[in-house]
C-alpha cells in the first residue's frame, strides 16, 4: 500500500527529526588546461523528514541527490547551510562526536556487493558496528546479528556465509541489517533497489516499509524509479541541477505537478494499462543537463523549459506554496498566467519542437538531434 494512503507520516505540531536549511555543497575540478573550476553539486537546499516520514529525492542523472545524501550524513563537507538531527546542529561535527552520532544515522548504498567486504563473512560485517558502538562481543553480538538477519528475512546460519554466496536482494538485506544494527533513527537509501530486478525490489520495498512500522525510523529515500518512489513515500522532492524546484504530499505532486520539471519526470513514468487515454503523452526536454560548473542566469530550468519567460533566464525564482501542500520554485506562480499556487494542469501540456502539444503523437526523441527524453 502506498505510504501516504496509510495517513501516517509527520506528526502535526512535532519538530522534525532532520531539518536541512540552505545547504550548498561543491567540488573544485581542474580543466584540461589545469585550471580551477567549481562544480555547484547543491545549491541552497531544504528539507524535513519527520519522525517515522519517508521523503523521496527523485531527479536526473548529475541533479545533486546523492551528494544531498551524504553531505546529511557527513560523509561529504557541506561548505554552508544548517543541518539539524533530532534538535542538534550537526553541521562541520568531526572526530568523536561524529562517531556518536553514527548511532543515530546510517545509510544503504545502492550496490550491495561493493558496500560489503568481500573477504568477510556477513556476520562479521554485521558485528562491526555493534562491537564498535555497543561495545558487544562474544555471544552477545552473535545473538543480535542472528536476531538481525531474523528481522530482514534471512536465517541465523547466514552470518556464517560470504557475501558472493548471496543473490543482489539477499545482500541488500544484509547491508539493510548491518544499517540497523545500532538502531539509528535516520536511514538514507541511495538508489538502494535500482540494481535489483523488479520481483526483488519488491520484496525490499516492502521489507523497508515492515521495518519503518515496526521500528518508528525515517527516510531519505534516493531514486530514479518514480514508481517506486511513490509507492514508499510520504511526500517527494524534485531535485534539477543542485536546487530543490518542488516538494509535498506524494499524492499532490504526482496528480497536480506545480514544476515544468516535475511535469516531464512523471510523464517519463510507464503506463501498464493499453485503455489508459493518458498513455504515451510524453514530455521531451530540449537539450541536456546545463554543466554544474557553468550554471544558466535565473531559473536553472530555463535552458530546457518548454513554458520559459524572459524573467526565468535573469532572476532566480522564490519558492510559492502550493494548493494541497508543498512549494514550488516557478516563476509561472508569479509572473505570465500566474497560477498562484495552482498546478500546471490550468495551463494544459506544453508545446514540442514541432508545435503540437505533448498530448499528441510525439516523435522519438532520436529523430530530433536537439531534443532528449527525461533520463529517469
Amino acid at each position: 500500500m502506498n505510504a501516504s494512503a496509510q495517513g501516517e507520516g509527520s506528526t502535526v505540531g512535532a519538530p522534525p527529526l532532520l531539518e536541512v536549511r540552505g545547504l550548498n555543497v561543491s567540488f573544485g575540478k581542474k580543466s584540461v588546461l589545469g585550471r580551477g573550476r567549481v562544480v555547484r553539486a547543491v545549491n541552497d537546499v531544504g528539507l524535513q523528514i519527520a519522525s517515522g516520514e519517508t521523503l523521496g529525492l527523485v531527479g536526473e542523472s548529475g541533479s545533486g541527490k546523492s551528494t544531498t545524501g551524504r553531505a546529511v550524513l557527513q560523509l561529504v563537507p557541506a561548505d554552508s547551510g544548517s543541518i539539524r538531527l533530532d534538535g542538534r546542529e550537526i553541521m562541520g561535527v568531526r572526530g568523536k562526536a561524529l562517531r556518536g552520532l553514527r548511532r543515530q544515522m546510517q545509510m544503504v548504498f545502492q550496490d550491495p556487493y561493493s558496500s560489503l567486504d568481500p573477504s568477510t563473512t556477513v556476520g562479521a560485517s554485521i558485528t562491526e558496528p555493534l562491537r564498535v558502538h555497543e561495545g558487544l562481543s562474544g555471544r552477545a553480538s552473535r545473538e543480535r546479528v542472528a536476531e538481525l538477519l531474523d528481522l530482514v528475512g534471512l536465517r541465523p546460519s547466514h552470518a556464517d556465509r560470504y557475501p558472493y554466496e548471496f543473490s543482489g536482494g539477499q545482500r541488500q538485506r544484509v547491508a539493510i541489517a548491518r544499517a540497523l544494527s545500532i538502531n539509528p533513527q535516520l536511514v538514507v537509501c541511495d538508489e538502494a533497489v535500482s540494481a535489483l530486478d523488479v520481483s526483488t525490489q519488491n520484496q525490499v520495498i516492502n521489507l523497508l516499509e515492515d521495518l519503518r512500522e515496526s521500528l518508528r525510523l525515517s527516510y531519505l529515500f534516493i531514486a530514479h524509479d518514480l514508481a517506486v518512489v511513490r509507492h514508499i513515500s510520504h511526500r517527494v522532492a524534485v531535485m534539477y541541477l543542485g536546487h530543490i524546484v518542488e516538494t509535498g504530499p506524494i499524492e499532490r505532486v504526482y496528480e497536480s505537478p506545480a514544476h515544468p520539471y516535475t511535469q516531464a519526470l512523471l510523464s517519463a513514468i510507464p503506463v501498464p494499462n493499453p485503455d489508459r487515454k493518458d498513455r504515451g503523452r510524453r514530455i521531451l526536454l530540449q537539450g541536456d543537463l546545463p554543466d554544474p560548473a557553468d550554471p544558466p542566469a535565473g531559473c536553472p530550468f530555463s535552458t530546457r523549459c518548454a513554458y520559459v519567460m524572459p524573467v526565468c533566464r535573469v532572476e532566480m525564482p522564490a519558492t510559492t506554496a502550493v494548493d494541497g501542500g508543498g512549494g514550488v520554485a516557478c516563476h509561472l506562480q508569479t509572473a505570465g498566467p500566474v497560477l498562484a499556487g495552482r498546478s500546471l494542469s490550468h495551463l494544459g501540456m506544453p508545446a514540442v519542437p514541432d508545435g503540437r502539444t505533448a498530448r499528441g503523437r510525439l516523435q522519438p526523441a532520436a529523430e530530433g538531434p536537439q531534443t532528449s527524453a527525461v533520463n529517469t
